[in-house]
């Protein structure tokens, strides 16, 4: 909590909203609090809250007992957490004009509508630099500036999601170029798939580990199959359309990977531009539309978490896949992926 006094003498607590946060800075932090928070925590000898001082949008508040009692009360009747996330976010002020720099933020498109977080925003604080160091403790074993280097690097060259699924998705390509775009058999797909794990095994691998990865592989296939099955029916894909590449699952994440990163002050701004920029170029070149980096990416979560259920991890992000490439101010309106 940082506080300030007045001119008068009077002693105020100043806090920022998001969009008038200051640049990101080594030494200085922000936290995440809600008015709720705040009057729980609030000192004893402090009587004036200050929300962006010295910005065009000041604005001072009493605090008095009274007051804060009142902010509980707002606090509990109106604060709901979850009408902060799926949400189209945009910052007016203070967004990169960079096409490149758009384009690599717009790649983590899905995270951002999730989380209710401006798609566009480079000055990175999330939700606060505690919260910050949470989420990518939790969810990413990241723990240190190492631990984000190291992960931000296997997801931007695509080697954190399991090599098997592309390896599969590789083969059916290929067959499909082969038979000038014609509509791929699943037994021909299996097929191919087996042949080529088989050719290019190790010579250390014994027959069984081999036959069990043969196995892993085929029922890949169908997993895939009935995944893109249950797409071409959400509109997800088109009628003959098909996922090339996961790759999505991997760059999308790497742009919020970074983003968390500057937030917990494990990365720097310039590591911060250079994963972004190289995020999008790697998706402009998987990709040739939106449309088909978001089906990448549904595909990569429902492999990696769904297990064939059609639950919550398919149908949320279903859902953020229809806001994105419908509401006007998704970013993937305001940045062409070519």
């Amino acid at each position: 909590m940082t506080l300030a006094t007045l001119e008068g003498g009077r002693r105020a607590v100043l806090v920022y909203t998001v969009g008038v946060l200051p640049r990101p800075h080594p030494e200085v932090v922000y936290e995440f609090v809600t008015l709720g928070g705040l009057a729980a925590i609030w000192p004893d000898d402090v009587e004036i809250l200050a929300v962006n001082a010295e910005t065009p949008c000041a604005h001072f508040f009493l605090a008095d007992e009274e007051e804060l009692e009142i902010w509980g009360e707002l606090h509990e009747e109106l604060f709901r957490p979850d009408d902060l996330c799926d949400q189209v976010e945009t910052r007016r002020t203070g967004a990169p004009t960079d096409e490149a720099m758009l384009r690599g933020l717009a790649c983590g498109a899905h995270l951002c509508h999730a989380n209710g977080d401006a798609w566009n925003t480079l000055r990175w604080h999330g939700a606060g630099y505690s919260n910050e160091v949470e989420r990518l403790a939790e969810s990413w074993d990241i723990f240190t500036r190492d631990d984000w280097q190291s992960t931000q690097e296997r997801l931007l060259t695509c080697e954190v999601s399991p090599w098997i699924w592309d390896f599969v998705l590789g083969a059916r390509d290929r067959l499909a170029r082969e038979s000038g775009g014609e509509r791929v058999d699943p037994v021909a797909w299996r097929d191919r798939v087996e042949a080529t794990m088989r050719r290019q095994a190790n010579e250390g691998t014994g027959p069984d580990e081999l036959d069990k990865l043969v196995r892993l592989l085929r029922g890949l296939v169908g997993a895939v199959t009935r995944y893109e099955a249950r797409f071409k029916a959400d509109e997800l894909l088109p009628p003959d359309g098909y996922v090339r590449t996961v790759a999505a699952w991997d760059l999308g994440r790497a742009t919020m990977v970074a983003r968390w990163g500057r937030g917990a002050r494990y990365a720097t701004e310039q590591e911060l531009h250079a994963a972004i920029e190289r995020a999008g170029k790697g998706v402009q070149n998987a990709y040739g539309s939106w449309a088909e980096f978001s089906a990448g990416y549904v595909l990569g979560r429902c492999l990696h978490f769904d297990e064939e259920t059609f639950g919550e991890w398919y149908t949320t992000v279903l859902d953020t896949h229809r806001a994105l490439m419908s509401d006007q101010e998704s970013p993937w309106t305001a940045i062409a992926l070519h």
